[in-house]
């Protein structure tokens, strides 16, 4: 397995290249900006993209996909809940003083319980909105790895502030869907340090409630 994670764009959203080395078959997920960058390693490591995966409709996360898929011909999957916030791209870029990007309705929706991913590397797609309705968190469950996009961060949540968030809604989705998973499950978060879920129930601050 090829795994590179890296953050992108100006707010530093981790982006992940995942491949494996025997096929040379590749997903990435959250290629929220620098896709030269992203397609530049694909082709460093003679990859072929097979799917690109969006956590979320946020700009740092998705703003760069349909380049992506321009390049590669990989087809976009984001959960279909958050389609009103990908057609608030204007605004979004508004809020940070930036250009636009160009985007379009996804290939496929990331439902729950979808499996994605490579044949070798599947993921299950869990549906945890709060942060936005259409979050999601892949888990690479023979991998111990999960891919919790803004829901979950080291020591913190993902904010509720915008639009679509919900405050009871993220708690009852990590409560529920993230920390029943094994503690020595790793959580690479949309941005930030990775963590685990075991340090984060006996740690993060919003969670101790939960105890």
């Amino acid at each position: 397995m090829l795994i590179e994670t890296f953050p992108v764009g100006p707010l530093q959203c981790n982006c992940t290249i995942l491949a494996d080395e025997q096929t040379r078959e590749a997903i990435v997920i959250d290629p929220g900006d620098e896709i030269a960058r992203i397609h530049r390693r694909l082709t460093e490591h003679g990859l072929t993209l097979k799917q690109i995966l969006i956590t979320h409709a946020h700009i740092d996360h998705v703003g760069g996909a349909l380049k992506l898929k321009r390049l590669t011909g990989a087809p976009i999957l984001l959960n279909e809940n958050d389609l009103a916030l990908l057609a608030m791209m204007d605004q979004q870029a508004a809020w940070l003083g930036i250009p636009t990007p160009e985007t379009a309705p996804p290939d496929d929706s990331l439902t729950e319980g979808a499996t994605v991913g490579l044949p070798t590397y599947p993921a299950q797609v869990i549906h945890t909105p709060g942060h936005t309705q259409g979050s999601i968190c892949l888990h690479f469950a023979p991998l111990k790895m999960i891919f919790a996009g803004d829901t979950l961060f080291q020591g913190s949540i993902g904010r509720t502030d915008l639009p679509g968030g919900n405050y009871p809604q993220i708690i009852e989705s990590i409560a529920a869907r993230l920390l029943p998973l094994p503690d020595e499950t790793r959580v690479i978060p949309g941005h930030g340090p990775a963590t685990t879920i075991g340090l984060e129930r006996r740690t993060n601050p919003f969670l101790q409630t939960l105890r």
